[in-house]
């Protein structure tokens, strides 16, 4: 399972574009499994430190409790209009939950000792995509990272 280090280290374009994409709207929508292995959808903020993507959930919070009980995730960015659309960015694997008090300090990006009981999960990732439009936009644009560093791109109608 890769984590977002070996993106930046094996496409750092893509990584870069992938970043940004993800970063343009401060919400983004997390599916997880519930315990009858049917999808919930939930809002989450995301953000990349220490070569890791993360994100944090309330405490004892139902997307926090599906990926106890199974880790894997997809996460999508938010989406612009139609109209200005600069296109999205998802990806898929597992998370894994951190609970050295230690470790979630640098997680969340606190200086003070980390209080409460809020769940902190570092993204292990199966896959990334990016989709958008060609420059004239009239074509879809798919680019597909693997864990073995490569970068598929696809051009559809």
């Amino acid at each position: 399972m890769a984590r977002w280090h070996d993106i930046v280290d094996t496409a750092p374009d893509f990584a870069k574009t992938f970043l940004a994409r993800l970063d343009a709207h401060t919400h983004k929508t997390l599916a997880t499994l519930r315990k009858d292995g049917s999808p919930r959808i939930s809002g989450i903020e995301c953000w990349e430190a220490e070569g890791d993507l993360w994100f944090g959930s309330m405490a004892r919070g139902v997307k926090a409790r599906d990926l106890q009980r199974d880790p894997r995730f997809a996460l999508h960015s938010g989406s612009g209009e139609p109209e200005g659309w600069s296109g999205d960015a998802k990806l898929s694997g597992r998370a894994e939950e951190i609970t050295d008090p230690e470790r979630k300090r640098v997680g969340f990006r606190q200086t003070d000792p980390v209080t409460g009981d809020s769940h902190l999960f570092r993204l292990e990732i199966d896959d990334a995509v990016l989709i958008g439009l060609n420059d004239e936009r009239t074509l879809m644009v798919i680019e597909h990272w693997r864990p073995d560093g490569t970068v598929t791109r696809t051009e559809r109608e």
